[in-house]
């Protein structure tokens, strides 16, 4: 059985996301820790789990989930892995860093490519790559069919949506992301997002104004 810990972190109060199963080899997806204090958190759960992380995946490459990228690659060496599609994203993160005053280690390049349909593997965990642009322009999605769970970034919130205003975002597209890939897995799936607490897919099918 996987098991989903959630640690929020950043001035964004975005949920970084590690998962993990009973041979203690876990991914860290979305490190947002971004500064002392919040690294050493996320190392300090690893520790104290007794985990291996063994993949660093970003969901997508806005600023508030590529924070922690080079703490996470030069701890644990680990390559980055994304969507190709958000290579301009994570290449406009020092500038938009910069227009905000945030402060920022630059993340490293990517090293791996994940395309819908890829099976991200680990321990004796599957999670399945699903395809959810919108919100961003290559978003991806994370699904778990034996444990009833989806990893999905910014794309839907406990009654809310991902915003469409940013560049490469659209709102036609992320409604239809949301209704193709995420309302499909069924309605006990567990949806676990970018911010905020989780949900449920039935739960948002009935109650999210953005969807009804």
């Amino acid at each position: 059985m996987a098991h989903v810990l959630t640690l929020t972190y950043n001035s964004f109060q975005e949920n970084t996301y590690l998962i993990f199963d009973d041979t203690f080899e876990c991914i860290i997806i979305d490190p947002g820790c971004n500064n002392e204090e919040e690294r050493w958190d996320l190392k300090g759960k690893i520790d104290e789990l007794g985990l291996k992380p063994v993949r660093l995946i970003n969901t997508h490459c806005h600023i508030d989930h590529v924070f922690g990228n080079k703490f996470i690659a030069d701890t644990y060496g680990l390559p980055l892995e994304i969507h190709r599609g958000e290579i301009p994203v994570l290449e406009a993160v020092p500038m938009i860093c910069k227009m905000y005053g945030v402060p920022y280690s630059p993340s490293p390049d990517p090293e791996k490519f994940i395309e819908e349909g890829d099976v991200i593997a680990f321990g004796k965990t599957r999670l399945k790559t699903l395809f959810t642009p919108g919100h961003s322009p290559a978003s991806l999605s994370f699904y778990c069919e034996e444990d009833d769970f989806v990893i999905a970034g910014d794309v839907l919130f406990q009654m809310s949506i991902g915003r469409t205003d940013l560049p490469g975002g659209d709102l036609g597209t992320l409604i239809n992301s949301i209704r193709t890939k995420l309302f499909p897995l069924g309605d006990a799936v567990k949806v676990y997002p970018g911010h905020g607490p989780a949900t449920t897919v039935g739960y948002e099918k009935a109650h999210n104004p953005f969807l009804n």
